[in-house]
């Protein structure tokens, strides 16, 4: 506690009294109108608001267009809403598309797009032959900080590695964070480290434990059109691909290892594990559609007393999945709780923010951002061309997939305890009547999965508010029953879709909670800063904080 108290007093940072306009503002906070934006943004007519499509232009038009009945000014390019992002769609094309792996002499192993695998090319070419060695790199992951290194004497260069999805395992905090996923967990981490390392693509076996989602979310979400920016900087492979468990398994038996893919993903996970080539090449013949678009963040602000000194941001990403064209049925993602619920929020917290009869003390910027299930690019661009630097933005409060089931007895707030804010937060939560719940499942590496992690990888302090399990009425077993049915049933799937039975009163918490805290560091004597020795520490002093 000691250690925690004397961080936020050198950052200045500590609990504020709320004027009566900041209450009043929070009081008009009203479910209904949470509700009646997600209605319009889950709508059919929206089509799964794919980055890039009508259905997300519709989006975004409406998000510019509720800022500016709201009051506010625009943030984007020359003097509009809109901040512009170049983007590229490329869509594996699976009836031109082949694969197979090769073991020597023996006949090749034909796989199946979706049922065995998912491949997309990053270099945005629109035809990719392959005919490699494939390399086991256990985890993929080179981490000096841990002492640990899969790609250490490994030869990959213009070869495909296969590399397990997740972190090595471990039981202790000091190490890959025990039970909680890091970055070097995620698949976009897997997929950049072997383009780093020269390889031309990679295999990331999947295993519905260690990615916390099952086969279907990477198949649905693999299936269509993948994203990247346009001017992306970082070096591309040629095909960045999923396979299934057994799958993986088949080319262990093919290099004399044992049938079941587990064992070998157990081998890599002990000290001293080395990896190697197998006797397995890859042969790929790839055809994508290739598609360049526009897809704009959206970006109002209200202006402060003292403008870009130490602004606030509030973030939830508008777009979702799109539609699978030709699919009989139900061909829509329409995403309400992902993200409409996030955006509507949002768009609620501008109109209360804009109608506060008192003007901030600085700037509160508010960015619906595109691209987000595709990588987190909307919101990456936006760290990298943010509306003020970042040095001058205190904080960023980031929406994402809230459960609209009820008034909530609990808040998540995952990685709050790593700024020095967190005694804030904890003074407003227990004031909320709220209790701080840790994150739910810390192994699903929740904190790099949304957009909170682009600004907080340029140095912005940055954490998503989330409801936790508890909720008024119920025991937390139900809560947790509910995460389950929606992250199982729902999460990526057509039938996230929104029903006049949804309850928004908890969003309204969320977002008068959120208010408050940004009053809190508006008002704070500097900005917020990160907690010693944590990993976006340097970012952070390397802007000027």
């Amino acid at each position: 506690m000691a250690f925690v108290g004397l961080a936020a007093c050198a950052a200045g940072v500590g609990a504020q009294a709320i004027p009566p306009a900041v209450k009043a503002a929070e009081a008009s906070i009203d479910s209904e109108k949470i509700r009646a934006h997600v209605r319009f943004l889950s709508d059919d007519l929206l089509e799964g608001r794919g980055p890039g499509l009508r259905g997300a232009d519709l989006a975004a038009k409406y998000i510019a267009t509720e800022f500016a009945l709201m009051g506010l000014k625009p943030a984007g390019d020359n003097g509009t809403y809109m901040q512009q992002v170049n983007f590229v769609g490329v869509k594996t094309i699976p009836a031109k598309t082949t694969a197979e792996f090769v073991p020597g002499s023996d006949s090749p192993l034909p796989i199946a797009f979706g049922t065995d695998y998912v491949t997309n090319n990053q270099a945005h070419t629109p035809s990719v032959d392959i005919d490699v060695p494939i390399v086991f790199a256990g985890y993929g992951v080179t981490a000096p900080e841990y002492g640990w290194d899969d790609y250490a004497g490994l030869d990959v260069k213009g070869k495909v590695v296969l590399v397990i999805v997740g972190d090595p395992p471990s039981d202790d905090p000091k190490f890959f964070k025990g039970k909680a996923m890091t970055y070097y967990g995620r698949w976009t981490y897997k997929f950049e480290q072997a383009a780093r390392m020269g390889a031309v693509g990679a295999l990331i076996i999947h295993r519905t434990d260690l990615a916390s989602y099952g086969w279907s979310v990477v198949e649905h979400s693999w299936s269509g059109e993948k994203t990247y920016l346009r001017d992306d900087k970082k070096p591309p492979l040629q095909s960045a691909s999923w396979i299934q468990l057994s799958v993986a398994g088949k080319l262990f038996a093919a290099a004399g290892k044992d049938p079941d893919a587990n064992v070998e993903i157990a081998a890599a996970g002990k000290n001293g594990f080395k990896g190697y080539e197998l006797p397995v090449k890859m042969k790929l013949h790839l055809e994508s559609e290739i598609r360049p678009f526009v897809s704009p963040n959206v970006i109002g602000k209200i202006e402060g007393a003292q403008p870009n000194t130490q602004a606030l941001l509030y973030t939830a990403h508008y777009d979702h999945l799109g539609f699978m064209p030709g699919m009989a049925g139900d061909n829509i993602y329409n995403g309400a709780v992902d993200n409409g619920t996030g955006s509507g929020l949002v768009l609620e917290l501008a109109r209360a923010w804009g109608a506060m009869t008192v003007k901030p003390p600085h700037d509160v910027f508010f960015a619906l951002v595109t691209a987000e299930e595709q990588g987190l690019l909307g919101s990456e661009y936006l760290g990298q061309h943010p509306p003020v630097p970042p040095k001058e933005l205190s904080l960023d409060l980031n929406y994402d997939a809230l459960l609209p089931q009820g008034e909530p007895r609990s808040v998540e707030v995952a990685g709050a305890e790593r700024t020095t804010f967190y005694p804030v937060v904890e003074s407003t939560a227990k004031r909320f009547g709220l209790t701080i719940v840790p994150e739910a499942h810390p192994e699903a590496g929740g904190y790099y999965r949304s957009d909170h992690f682009s600004l907080a990888r340029v140095g912005i302090p940055a954490f998503s508010i989330d409801q936790g399990t508890l909720f008024a009425g119920h025991d937390e077993a139900w809560g947790l029953a509910k995460a389950k049915e929606y992250n199982e049933k729902h999460y990526h799937d057509f039938s996230d879709n929104y029903s006049e039975d949804m309850d928004f009163r908890g969003l309204a918490t969320m977002a008068r909670f959120g208010m408050d805290l940004g009053w809190q560091a508006l008002t704070a004597k500097g900005t917020v800063g990160w907690q010693p020795g944590d990993e976006f520490e340097a970012a952070r002093k390397a802007g000027g904080n």
